[in-house]
């Protein structure tokens, strides 16, 4: 078997139906590759363990199964461990360690992905390109907004991988804005789904 973008791209779509979850493993995919790139490390394996993080979530989306289905089966089918372990740290309840760059930039844009386009959703214009960092900052301190992502995390994220919080969110909004018509946040009207 390969293991590569067009496997795991495959992978998820299998497990996956909705489009949300396919869009947010395409935003932190265009956002880890853009971190391999910085650090002069391996686009192919930043990216395509983007794509499988959530791979197993619309089957399990609690604690007691995210990630530790999607690992069990990532490991019996032959995924490079180092894959797998990026993606049980990226969940704090795991306890796995982020021992790695690829762990712990996988941990440092998952929420913020989710979260930018949230901030999106909400622009005028949903352009994703047009997200200034100050409002982005702004948000998080609004606890109503879009709740369910965790800001100790974005935050925590940055200093994992020790980029401040601001320069971080521009390097994610930026690389998600490389593919703002796959996400959906060129502009046009988002499909839910």
């Amino acid at each position: 078997m390969s293991y590569d973008r067009a496997a795991a791209w495959t992978l998820l779509c299998e497990w996956t139906q909705s489009l949300a979850l396919r869009r947010h493993a395409l935003a932190v995919e265009a956002a880890m590759r853009a971190h391999a790139r910085r650090l002069g490390q391996d686009e192919e394996a930043f990216g395509v363990t983007a794509l499988l993080h959530d791979f197993d979530y619309e089957r399990n989306p609690t604690q007691e199964t995210h990630v530790w289905v999607g690992a069990k089966f990532l490991r019996e089918h032959g995924w490079p461990e180092a894959w797998v372990r990026a993606i049980e740290g990226h969940a704090d309840y795991t306890g796995v360690p982020r021992d790695t760059d690829l762990a712990r930039c996988l941990y440092a844009v998952d929420e913020l992905a989710g979260f930018l386009t949230a901030c999106t959703l909400v622009r005028p214009d949903k352009m994703i390109a047009n997200v200034p960092v100050e409002s982005a900052l702004k948000r998080m301190k609004e606890k109503a907004f879009a709740r369910s992502v965790n800001r100790d995390d974005i935050r925590r994220g940055a200093d994992e991988i020790g980029m401040e919080l601001p320069a971080h969110i521009a390097f994610v909004r930026d690389a998600m804005a490389g593919i703002a018509a796959e996400l959906g946040l060129a502009g046009q009207p988002v499909a839910t789904g």
